[in-house]
């Protein structure tokens, strides 16, 4: 008698896949590992892509991006990170929709430079970063920003000061 071996789902795929890569992200740096060995085979193309060169590991795909799409000065991609009906708030002032997004988007941040200094909470479906923000592609201010994300797209982003 065979059994067959079924597919494993593919939302547990892909957690299975990010969690192996960040252990190999982090394997160096806790001292496992030779830094120096060839990496190994990338991930399934369901995976989400491997971070930039600098790039903090971990975001969700949607926040992963937006971070991109600001360091691409892709309008389109930022828009598109979002849901249609997406809220965001920048300092108080609340934009609603992905075409409020995208007008914002235009506005305030194509153009300027987003770094990603780290991730300070992560939950299902939740990331807050600890980010650094230049409007004019230097100097710049600390912020925090907060993303809600549903499936692909962030539903709701929050942007604060950093205390």
């Amino acid at each position: 008698m065979t059994t067959a071996i079924k597919p494993m789902p593919p939302r547990l795929r892909r957690l299975l896949v990010a969690s192996v890569t960040v252990a190999f992200a982090l394997a160096p740096a806790a001292g496992c590992g030779d830094a120096d060995a060839p990496a190994a085979a990338g991930p399934s193309s369901t995976s989400a892509p491997p971070p930039r060169e600098g790039a903090v590991p971990g975001l969700l795909r949607p926040v992963r991006a937006y971070v991109d799409a600001v360091a691409g000065k892709d309008l389109d991609a930022l828009a598109g990170a979002f849901a249609r009906d997406a809220v965001l708030i920048d300092v108080g002032r609340r934009f609603n929709g992905r075409d409020a997004i995208r007008a914002w988007a235009d506005a305030e941040v194509i153009g300027g430079t987003l770094t990603v200094s780290e991730i300070v909470e992560n939950r299902p479906g939740h990331q807050r970063l600890l980010v650094r923000f230049a409007p004019g592609g230097t100097g710049g201010f600390a912020a925090h920003y907060a993303f809600t994300v549903s499936g692909p797209v962030i539903t709701r982003a929050e942007l604060t000061y950093a205390d």
